[in-house]
C-alpha cells in the first residue's frame, strides 16, 4: 500500500487530505493552512523526501531537521520559532496517512476555463512544483529558445537605444507595431492606440513603475477593446522590473497554483486588475521561495510553463 501511495500525485494527495480535515471540525483557516503547510517538504524538497519522512520509525528527527534546513536556506523568519507549527502539520498529515482514508485518495481533475468564460473540456494536469531548480531550467531553455530570444533583443534594441521615450508619434507607432506583429495580439489598427500612449505623457510614470499606468494604455476612447496584455507587455519593455507581463498562459498557472496548493487568495477576475495581478505574481515567487528572482525572470518561468502544460487551444491572441 505505501508504494501505490508515494505514486499519487500532490493533487490527488491534497485533495484527500483536504477532504479528511473537513471531517475533523477544524476552522476554514487551519483547513487552508494544514493543506498548504503539510506539503512543505514536498514542495521544496521533493516527493521522495516527503515520503521517506512521512513513513520513517525516526519521524520526529527527521522531519524537524529536514523542516530546519529548508525554512533557515528559505529565510522565513525565525526558523527555530516557527518549525513547530510545520511540524504540527505535517503530524497531522502523518495521522491521516495512517488511517483508512489514504485507501480512498481520489483523483483530482482540474477544469482550466477558457478566458471568454465558455465551458471546457476537463483535463488532469501534473505541473512541477515550483522552485529554484524549476526556474534555473526554464530560464536556460529560454536562452536556448532562439527565435524568442531574438525577438526580445530587437526590442530591447528599439525601446532602450532607438526609441526609449513616448513623445513622439513616429516613435510609439513603431514600438506598438512590433509588440503587435511579435506578440500576435490582433491589433488592427495601431496608429489610435499610439496616439492614445502619446497623449497620456507616460515616461515619468513608466520609470515611477506607476501600476496604474497600465489601466490607462489599455483603454482606448471610441474602442470598446481593452488592451490589457498589450499594456502590460508595453509598459514592461521599458521597465521589466517594475511591470510583469499578463498573458493568458500566465493567467491558467497562476489560477492551476491557486487551486492547487493555495499560494494566495484570488478570483479569475482580479488577474485583470494590474495592481492585484502583480501583487499575486510577488505571492507566488514568496510562496515558493523563490525571491531572489526579479519579476521577469518568473515571467519567463511561469510563461514556459503554461505553453508547454497549459496551451491556448481556443484562440490565438495574448490580449
Amino acid at each position: 500500500m505505501i508504494e501505490e501511495v508515494k505514486k499519487r500525485t500532490y493533487e490527488d494527495v491534497r485533495a484527500a487530505y483536504k477532504e479528511y480535515l473537513n471531517g475533523q471540525n477544524l476552522s476554514k483557516n487551519t483547513i487552508m493552512t494544514s493543506s498548504t503547510e503539510a506539503f512543505y517538504i514536498w514542495r521544496n524538497k521533493g516527493v521522495d523526501s516527503f515520503w521517506n519522512i512521512i513513513f520513517s520509525d525516526n519521524f520526529e528527527v527527521l522531519g524537524k531537521e529536514t523542516l530546519l534546513e529548508l525554512l533557515r536556506h528559505q529565510s522565513r523568519g525565525n526558523a527555530e520559532a516557527n518549525v513547530n507549527s510545520y511540524m504540527s502539520h505535517l503530524r497531522r498529515f502523518r495521522r491521516f496517512i495512517q488511517s483508512k482514508s489514504i485507501i480512498e485518495i481520489p483523483e483530482v481533475v482540474h477544469v482550466i476555463s477558457n478566458k471568454r468564460g465558455r465551458s471546457s473540456k476537463k483535463v488532469k494536469q501534473t505541473l512541477p512544483t515550483p522552485s529554484a531548480e524549476q526556474v534555473e531550467f526554464y530560464l536556460a531553455r529560454w536562452d536556448d529558445l532562439e527565435d524568442y530570444s531574438l525577438q526580445e533583443e530587437a526590442l530591447d534594441k528599439l525601446f532602450y537605444e532607438l526609441c526609449p521615450n513616448n513623445t513622439n508619434i513616429s516613435d510609439v507607432l513603431l514600438k506598438t507595431a512590433a509588440l503587435n506583429d511579435f506578440y500576435s495580439t490582433n491589433i488592427f489598427k495601431v496608429y489610435p492606440l499610439a496616439k492614445h500612449i502619446v497623449a497620456l505623457d507616460i515616461d515619468d510614470r513608466l520609470k515611477a513603475g506607476d501600476v496604474n499606468l497600465v489601466g490607462d494604455i489599455q483603454r482606448v476612447s471610441g474602442i470598446n477593446r481593452k488592451f490589457y496584455s498589450f499594456a502590460t507587455k508595453y509598459c514592461s519593455h521599458h521597465n521589466p522590473l517594475d511591470y510583469p507581463i499578463y498573458d493568458s498562459y500566465v493567467d491558467k498557472v497562476l489560477r492551476y497554483y491557486c487551486i492547487r496548493d493555495g499560494f494566495t487568495a484570488f478570483s479569475a477576475a482580479e488577474l485583470k486588475n494590474y495592481e492585484r495581478f502583480k501583487n499575486i505574481l510577488i505571492d507566488f515567487r514568496s510562496f515558493y521561495g523563490l525571491g531572489k528572482y526579479s519579476l521577469k525572470e518568473i515571467d519567463k518561468y511561469i510563461w514556459q510553463l503554461g505553453k508547454e502544460y497549459l496551451p491556448n487551444n481556443f484562440k490565438k491572441s495574448k490580449d
